[in-house]
């Protein structure tokens, strides 16, 4: 049973292109997208010195 050995290769062979090759499902790759989105508006913070004391010490320490 020649045809049925032929079958079973290419059923199996199929199988496994598919098991190689995963591809994100819509739902998954548009979260992603959206995610990526507000990462990108979201405000940058600097960290100003509150007080003069803390000024100094960032002087002193960056020489």
């Amino acid at each position: 049973m020649p045809e049925v050995s032929d079958f079973l290769d290419f059923v199996m062979h199929k199988h496994q292109n598919r098991i190689a090759e995963p591809q994100l499902p819509d739902d998954i790759a548009k979260a992603w997208a959206k995610w990526f989105e507000e990462v990108d508006r979201l405000e940058v913070m600097t960290n100003e010195p509150e007080s003069e004391y803390q000024q100094v010490l960032l002087n002193k320490y960056r020489q």
